[in-house]
């Protein structure tokens, strides 16, 4: 509830460091530039990662507040187009390629860029809605252990869930905690604050599945990198989709949980020195999340980027669409 050190303090010590780089930059030599630029890409796209971070570390930290303040503004315009039925985009499959191939930045844990072989299947044309995981804990979702996996069993017993994070009911009216203040859910916007045991239990529920991280993989490269993403550093909440004639929202507004274990790709190498344990030391008990979210800095995602976290996580921007094998 109380930062150390002050606002001031931090303010400071950035200017620091960022005036130092700058310097170095100034007056260093080519050779000098050549060894250090891929570091500063790096620390650049670090730097990417936690203006996100940020948005959520303030919203957990002001949630524990009583008053439930809002971080931002009262009055953000929130978008309540009708919802779309779900529906089922089937993928051929095949031989893919997964990975990043070259010609722009990318973390380590991306690459080498490898084939795999997909079995054909069908991706939901959208994320899970609110409304639709309402119908989830209605329906008993959160009491019924068939639907959840064992560890998953154990952690909702252990943690009480009720429901996503964030997330209460009011009498007959659901409503969430948001960095614009607490208000009522948005029944037609991409569910969110879930972990990935909740999506687990959720797909199980829907006679569905989540899909692999190479499954999403192929399916987002058929389409541009355009989304509802964190625009000019201003903060915004998940929103119902535009565009139902094609997969929508595929980036931004929620991470989206996958199926697939976060491991190294065959013939994946740490680096040497400690830019090697940047992603390589995480490399169990995590799930891969695609996709990026609202607070995702705009020009930071790519097809090819793994986000990960344990899977009992909640307090990242993560929901889910759901899978299936083609008949």
């Amino acid at each position: 509830m109380i930062s150390r050190p002050s606002a001031e303090d931090i303010l400071n010590y950035r200017h620091y460091v960022t005036d130092a780089i700058a310097r170095l930059v100034e007056t260093a030599s080519d050779t000098i530039i050549e060894k250090i630029a891929p570091l500063i890409a790096l620390g650049v796209s670090h730097e990417e990662q936690h203006q996100e971070l940020l948005l959520t570390d303030i919203k957990h930290a002001l949630f524990q507040n009583p008053l439930l303040p809002a971080a931002y503004e009262e009055n953000i315009r929130v978008k309540t187009q009708p919802l779309q039925a779900l529906k089922w985009e089937q993928m051929e499959g095949g031989i893919c390629e997964i990975g990043n191939p070259g010609g722009e930045f990318a973390f380590d844990n991306e690459s080498p860029r490898h084939k795999v072989y997909l079995h054909p299947f069908e991706l939901a044309n959208r994320p899970v809605t609110n409304g639709e995981f309402i119908n989830f804990i209605e329906d008993g979702g959160y009491d019924n252990p068939v639907h959840w996996l064992s560890d998953a069993w154990e952690m909702l017993k252990q943690e009480a869930w009720r429901a996503p994070l964030y997330w209460r009911q009011d009498e007959n009216e659901w409503r969430e905690y948001t960095l614009f203040g607490e208000r009522l859910i948005n029944l037609h916007a991409p569910v969110c604050h879930v972990s990935s045991y909740e999506a687990c239990a959720y797909a199980s529920w829907a006679n569905a599945r989540l899909p692999t991280e190479f499954e999403w993989e192929a399916a987002a490269s058929l389409y541009p990198r355009e989304g509802h993403f964190l625009t000019n550093g201003a903060p915004s909440a998940p929103a119902p989709a535009d565009n139902f004639d094609r997969l929508a929202q595929l980036f931004g507004d929620v991470w989206e949980w996958t199926a697939s274990p976060y491991v190294a790709y065959p013939g994946f190498v740490a680096p040497e020195g400690a830019v090697g344990e940047y992603n390589g030391k995480f490399m169990s008990g995590q799930m891969v999340l695609k996709g990026g979210s609202c607070a995702t800095p705009a020009g930071h995602m790519r097809n090819s980027y793994r986000n990960f976290f344990p899977p009992q996580a909640r307090w990242q921007f993560s929901g889910f669409r759901l899978a299936r094998d083609c008949a």
